[in-house]
């Protein structure tokens, strides 16, 4: 049926004969024409921050490949850019954040008015739903309380994470305090992302990987369960995606306890667990490796058809493990995608 958003189905419930497709990072650096847009902005943030120029970065895949789901281009540090801190995207190095050494650092500028700060991403998100074909699905998203958090007192993300682990292990009532921070900010934000018209959220837990078990607990599914709980307080009914990357046993817990709607699978996934673990009707959404995407050929192939199988019966959404890589050939997403489509 014409405009019937697939995508959406699945995280609503329903398995569907072939899973819908997205890839995250699909909007990025294996696109010739991103690149080309990416070069025009004076830098990534200026990017980020251009309606006109994310969300033509937004529809970019859509209409390259025809992806039943469109993810908001951003990025999940423009909430701590709109709580008052210092972020620099240096090339080669990647993000830099104004380190904090107490919460109350992050007290300069309130939830309500940090998510005002973000108008340019709700205009972006307005501009897409407009153009996006209507049976394709608009995810908005943030990242979640814990690797926000982590970005705001490691200052960076190529770093052990320790920093982050001694405040779990030796400040958590400060630790608690900055995530409860950065999630009223993040439910504002993307309460206005829904407003302005993205069908479902994800929330991007990247740094959930190693953490001990109860510190798991305490900064990943904790926080994330607030932050869910907040968001249907403030009348948000959307499907919510959490994808704790790295999560392994962890994800049980992670989905039964945090609220969220799906999971999003890392590349380490093994299909036999995840159904083993998870409800049979909650939907799960990866896990090719982004490796395996670049390398191709028939491991590729078997890999793609074995995924699909695994979770034919369950609701599934086709993704990747974690982003696609700039070195991606274009010609072995466009394989997937065929076999995904046609077998």
């Amino acid at each position: 049926m014409a405009g019937t958003k697939k995508l959406l189905q699945v995280l609503q419930g329903e398995s569907a004969e072939r899973p819908p497709v997205w890839m995250m990072r699909q909007a990025g650096r294996h696109l010739p024409e991103y690149l080309e847009l990416r070069a025009r902005a004076k830098d990534f943030l200026d990017f980020c921050y251009t309606p006109s120029m994310a969300a033509e970065a937004t529809l970019q895949p859509v209409r390259r490949y025809g992806m039943d789901g469109a993810i908001l281009f951003a990025d999940i540090l423009l909430v701590l850019d709109a709580m008052g801190l210092s972020v620099e995207f240096e090339k080669g190095t990647g993000p830099l954040v104004e380190k904090i050494s107490a919460p109350a650092d992050l007290d300069r500028v309130p939830a309500i008015k940090a998510a005002d700060r973000l108008a340019p991403v709700y205009e972006t998100v307005s501009r897409v739903r407009e153009a996006l074909p209507s049976e394709t699905t608009l995810i908005g998203f943030a990242g979640s309380p814990w690797t926000v958090g982590l970005y705001a007192i490691e200052g960076r993300g190529k770093t052990d994470k320790s920093d982050a682990w001694r405040w779990a292990h030796g400040r958590p009532e400060d630790l608690a305090a900055v995530m409860d921070k950065v999630a009223e900010a993040t439910a504002h934000y993307l309460a206005r992302q829904i407003e302005a018209g993205a069908d479902a959220l994800m929330l991007f837990d990247s740094w959930a990987e190693g953490l001990p078990d109860n510190i798991f607990r305490e900064v990943i599914i904790a926080p994330t369960r607030k932050l869910v709980e907040r968001l249907r307080a403030m009348g948000i009914t959307v499907p919510i995606i959490g994808f704790p990357r790295g999560a392994g046993v962890m994800l049980e817990p992670y989905a039964k306890e945090t609220g969220v709607t799906a999971v999003g699978l890392d590349t380490a996934a093994v299909p036999f667990f995840v159904n083993a673990v998870l409800p049979p009707d909650m939907p799960v959404q990866g896990h090719l490796d982004p490796l395996l995407l670049i390398e191709g050929g028939e491991r590729m192939d078997a890999r793609v058809r074995e995924l699909m199988a695994a979770y034919a019966g369950r609701p599934h959404i086709f993704n990747l493990g974690h982003g696609i890589r700039p070195e991606t050939p274009i010609v072995n997403v466009e394989r997937v995608l065929k076999i995904l489509r046609e077998g």
